[in-house]
Formats: C-alpha cells, sequence, structure tokens
C-alpha cells in the first residue's frame, strides 16, 4: 500500500471509529482484522473509481478506437467518441464493453473482435447495430464458432458476465441482449434524448436520473442489478452522461448485500432487510466520506473474505 493510501487508510478508520462511538459497535468488525480488511477493500475500491475518472481525463491514442489495433479499449474509445461529440457511439462502447467485460486473460478481446467483425469489413457500431439489429443476429450466427475458439484465439467474457453466451438462437444470448438495448433506446431516439425525457420526467438531480434509467433497464435482457448499476455508473464516472447513484440498490443484490448484513449484523445479519440496510449504507457512507459505487463494491468484496485481504480484479 502507498503511502497515500496508508494515510487514507488511517483516515477510514478513523471515521468507522467515530461512527461507532455514535451509532453503536458494528458487529460484523468482530476484530481488528475485520476492520483492516474492510478498510483495504474501501481503498481498492476507491482507486478503481479514481481509475475511470483518470481515463475521462487523460489523453488517449486515437488507436484506441480502433478494432484492428491492439490498443482497442472500448472504455478510453468511449471518452474519445464522446469528446468527438459522438455520444450514442460512447453509449454504445460502454453497453458492450459491461456486456463482455474486461477478462483477466483476453482482456477486451471478445468486444474488440465482435466490434471490427472480426477483421471482415466495417464495424457494429451503434449506426449498424441499432439500424438493423436482425443483421447482427445473422452475422453472430454465421460467426458463432470462430468467436467461440474454433480459429484457436480466446474470446471470454469476464467473470462478472461468465454465464452469458453467444449463441444467436438463444432468447438469452448476446443477440437478443443486444436486440433489447436497442429496443430501450429506442432509435431514432438518440441516448442524449433518452435522459432528457427523463428530465422533464424527474428533474435533473444526477442521482434521480441515474434511479429513473437504473429501473427503466429492466427492459434489457441479461442486464440484471449489477449490469445496471456497473454500466450507468461507469457511464457516470466517464463524463459521458449526467448521472451519479445515489444509493447500492441492494434489493436485488448478492455479494453487497451479503456485506452489508455481516457488516450490520455479523453471523445472524441475514434477517435485515434490504431497506433497513440500505438506510444505514446511507448513514455509514456519510459518516466515512464513501459514496454508494464504492461501498457496493467493497463489501462485495469484503464479505468474501472478511479477515484475510484479497485483491479482487473483477
Amino acid at each position: 500500500m502507498s503511502p497515500r493510501d496508508k494515510a487514507r487508510a488511517q483516515v477510514l478508520a478513523q471515521a468507522v471509529a467515530r461512527y461507532q462511538a455514535k451509532a453503536g459497535m458494528l458487529p460484523g468488525l468482530t476484530s481488528p482484522a475485520h476492520l483492516d480488511v474492510m478498510v483495504a477493500q474501501f481503498i481498492d475500491s476507491l482507486r478503481r473509481v479514481e481509475f475511470a475518472n483518470h481515463i475521462r481525463d487523460a489523453k488517449h491514442d486515437p488507436a484506441r478506437m480502433d478494432p484492428a489495433s491492439e490498443l482497442f479499449d472500448p472504455l478510453r474509445a468511449a471518452v474519445l467518441r464522446n469528446r468527438r461529440g459522438e455520444n450514442d457511439e460512447a453509449w454504445w462502447l460502454v453497453f458492450l464493453g459491461t456486456h463482455f467485460g474486461k477478462h483477466a486473460v483476453d482482456g477486451w478481446r471478445l468486444t474488440r473482435d465482435i466490434y471490427g467483425r472480426l477483421g471482415q469489413g466495417g464495424r457494429w457500431d451503434w449506426g449498424a447495430v441499432s439500424s438493423s439489429p436482425s443483421t447482427f443476429h445473422t452475422w453472430l450466427a454465421a460467426n458463432e464458432a470462430i468467436l467461440r475458439g474454433a480459429d484457436g484465439v480466446r474470446r471470454r467474457f469476464s467473470n462478472h458476465r461468465k454465464y452469458e453466451s453467444l449463441k444467436a438462437a438463444s432468447k438469452k444470448g448476446t443477440s437478443a441482449i443486444i436486440a433489447s438495448y436497442v429496443a430501450w433506446v429506442s432509435p431514432p431516439r438518440t441516448h442524449a434524448e433518452l435522459v432528457r425525457e427523463l428530465h422533464k420526467t424527474v428533474g435533473q438531480n444526477p442521482q434521480e436520473v441515474f434511479a429513473a434509467l437504473y429501473h427503466s433497464m429492466d427492459a434489457v435482457q441479461r442486464f440484471g442489478r449489477l449490469g445496471k448499476f456497473d454500466f450507468l455508473a461507469m457511464l457516470g464516472k466517464l463524463g459521458i452522461a449526467p448521472i451519479d447513484p445515489g444509493s447500492t440498490f441492494l434489493k436485488d443484490a448478492t455479494g453487497p448485500l451479503a456485506g452489508a448484513r455481516l457488516l450490520f449484523g455479523g453471523a445472524g445479519g441475514a434477517k435485515l432487510s434490504a431497506v433497513d440496510l440500505e438506510r444505514r449504507l446511507a448513514e455509514f457512507g456519510q459518516a466515512t466520506g464513501l459514496g454508494p459505487q464504492v461501498l457496493e463494491d467493497a463489501l462485495c468484496n469484503w464479505q468474501k473474505s472478511p479477515a484475510v485481504y484479497e485483491l479482487f480484479k473483477g
């Protein structure tokens, strides 16, 4: 841990101590090791948010947008497209990056090869896919074997998306998911117009708009609580959409919910409701200065190994 992170860890530990002095001892912090590991996970999560903010502000090689290049990166490409005023393409690249994820070994290869049509000419950019999801479906079906490794190249979903499928014929596969995403945006409506329409309904508060988008994304297949949260949160962190999560959305969560129950209820925390835990987390976040993105990510990882620190990369 760097000197800067050690200093932040000390500040966080002191904030947790002040919170406990006011609200009572937290059942999940039964030993100094539990506190140390939780704080270390907070630091990791803070660094992940800060890294996304760095991507938003940094200079990037234009090759980041080119699926023919080894440098291709959908998140950096999204930032560059957004800077060029290509907001729809920026949303689309973040969606693809979220759906396929970055594999620990393969990196962005699956996103890269689908976006770049396996180098066959053209791209499955927003304009191409949104104008004809059925054409994308046909292409995916024809190239499914290659994408699954028939050419000897490994292209895998990330750990968070490991149960997803490339099967074009599946009603729960990538083709169906993309078609449902296109239907959710509903071209020729743009992503920006989607947000502006919500402004008329819920106002322009970034947290209220995030929540409205989150709930409306129930229409997107296979994007459950984690997929929706990660996708929308990344759009906000990269400056592509004026949104920010105002809560951890624990109701449909698994790991974050388990972490919150462990923190506030200890071994018997399973009886605590998501609504009650959401309230307690909001108070805890105010006391420690930690936002929902950091809390949901860190508690999810902490509950996996509360007494022994492990670095989780998603």
